[in-house]
Parts: C-alpha cells; sequence; structure tokens
C-alpha cells in the first residue's frame, strides 16, 4: 500500500545496527514528524557478527548460527526505540544471509571473504535478483529521498558496498534522491577530541585515521540529531550483540562513547552527515521544500 504522507523516506542498510549506528539520529528525527514516513530497509540478519557479551557466544554462526534470529529481535527493539514502525528484510527475512568480511590492513577496513556461503548477500549472481526487491519496496513506498552507504560502503564491508550499488541501480527504474551516510573528518575528530578529555572511558582510543571518515569539504548535509539522544541510546543499547555503549552525562553536555567487538571507542555525534550528488548544502535531506 503506498503511503499518503507527504515526504516519505526510504533507508537501505546492510545488517541490524547499522540502522542505529550511522542514520538512527536521522531516523528518529524523521518518524516524529508529522506528515513524513520512513521505511527502513535491511538486507540480512546480520548472521555473521562478532559476538561481545561472553553469555551469548553460542550463537555465533561457527557454533550455534542463531544470532541472526537473536538480532531481528535486536532489530525491532531498536525501531521502537526510534518511533520506526515500517521496517522490511529485503527479499523477506533471511533471503541474503550476511557476507561477513575480511580484515584489509589499517584500522577498521573490510574486505571480500575468499569464500562466501551461497546466500550470502555479496554473491555477484544475486545482483539482479536483488535490484529488483529493492525497486519492488520504491514503487510501493515512493520515497522522495533514498540514504544508503556511499560507494566505499563506509569502511568496505562487501554487504555495505553491495547495498550502495543495488539502491544507485534501483534508482534508475524508481527515482528518488539519493544520500550517503558518512562522517566528517573535522567532526570526528571533534567528537574523539571530547572523549579524550572524558574520565574513565572504557575503550581503546583509535590511532590516527583508524576510523573511517571523509574530508570535511565533500558533505553536503548536516542534519542536527542532538535532540535525538535518548532515543539513540535506547536502539544503541537494543543491540547489545554488537554494540558497547557508555554513557556520561545527560543533555548536550553528556559524553557517549561506544564501541564495536574490538572495543575501539567512537563518539556518538549530535550531527549525521551525507554527501549528496545534487542540490547546495542543507540541514534537512528534503530540502528547504520540503518537497
Amino acid at each position: 500500500m503506498t503511503s499518503d504522507h507527504r515526504r516519505r523516506l526510504v533507508l537501505v542498510h546492510a545488517h541490524p545496527d547499522d540502522e542505529t549506528l550511522t542514520t538512527g539520529g536521522t531516523i528518529a528525527r524523521y518518524a516524529a514528524e508529522p506528515g513524513t514516513s520512513v521505511t527502513l530497509v535491511t538486507c540480512t540478519l546480520g548472521e555473521q557478527g562478532e559476538i561481545i557479551p561472553p553469555h551469548l557466544a553460542e550463537l555465533a554462526a561457527g557454533r550455534g548460527d542463531q544470532l541472526g534470529g537473536y538480532r531481528v529481535g535486536e532489530l525491532a527493539a531498536a525501531a521502537r526505540a526510534l518511533g520506526l514502525t515500517d521496517q522490511r528484510f529485503l527479499g523477506g527475512a533471511g533471503r541474503w544471509r550476511d557476507s561477513g568480511m575480511a580484515l584489509a590492513g589499517h584500522g577498521v577496513r573490510a574486505a571480500t571473504p575468499e569464500h562466501l556461503h551461497p546466500r550470502a548477500f555479496a554473491q555477484p549472481g544475486a545482483f539482479d535478483e536483488q535490484v529488483d526487491a529493492l525497486v519492488a519496496v520504491l514503487e510501493e513506498v515512493r520515497p522522495q529521498v533514498v540514504v544508503t552507504y556511499a560507494a566505499d560502503g563506509g569502511y568496505g564491508h562487501p554487504d555495505h558496498v553491495r547495498a550502495h550499488e543495488i539502491t544507485v541501480a534501483a534508482l534508475q527504474q524508481a527515482p528518488a534522491r539519493l544520500f550517503c551516510t558518512v562522517v566528517g573528518r573535522s567532526t570526528l575528530d571533534a567528537g574523539l577530541a571530547r572523549l579524550a578529555e572524558t574520565d574513565g572511558l572504557p575503550f581503546r582510543m583509535p590511532a590516527t585515521d583508524e576510523l573511517p571518515s571523509v574530508p570535511q569539504a565533500s558533505i553536503g548535509t548536516r542534519i542536527d540529531v542532538a535532540a535525538q539522544r535518548p532515543a539513540r541510546l535506547a536502539a544503541l543499547r537494543a543491540h547489545a550483540t554488537q554494540v558497547a555503549l557508555w554513557d556520561r552525562g545527560a543533555g548536550r553536555d553528556g559524553v557517549t562513547a561506544f564501541a564495536m567487538s574490538n572495543l575501539v571507542a567512537q563518539p556518538l555525534l549530535e550531527v549525521e552527515e551525507y554527501l549528496s550528488a545534487e542540490g547546495a548544502p542543507t540541514d534537512d535531506l528534503f530540502g528547504r521544500s520540503g518537497e
């Protein structure tokens, strides 16, 4: 059924937790705005994720292989925290499996594993079917704006790269404005500097350029998500298998760090930033006109 909302936003993410880590504030902001609908398309169940809590270790792919089903529940809880009511799995839940990743040198850069599961999202032969599945969503929802990753997937993860590629291809058939979630270098540096000044941080501070970022001058859109901090914190807590959270203080004076299984500190920033191929810099994905 086509939404009758005046403004319609679709986000395409690879795994449960990506929506919160990179666009949680954006989702919460627009989901709360009257006349705006938000649809999240998640491409896999995140079956290959590394598990942080020791008591859940048996869920791992190499053991019980039940992590994907567990993360469906985590995603549902995160969606509730963000006010999101329309979350879909591309092709249906479990149609494509998390491809996993291989480390690719310095920092958190990732690469495609040597061997892929037959249902892996990054399988070359699955591309056309994935595009068709996404086109079906776009034709139903008819969004003016679509969000996904930049061409390198942010840090090279093959599923993030594939999500970008199928989104670009799908938009050739169902056009909308494309925005790519990124972090500007100056924005990241300022957030890390604040963490470095805070006592008690339980995570390791990243080395220079260990975390992915883009030149600040390339940023086209900056969304202020400071007001969405409580929703973002609740959503991060929902993804407990994947995210460790440390929070000190409240409101704009609060300092929050999170980490993945590598326990490298990342700041919870008060803006979410995007690349766009069109238009002047703006603080609204829909532009000043709201069209």
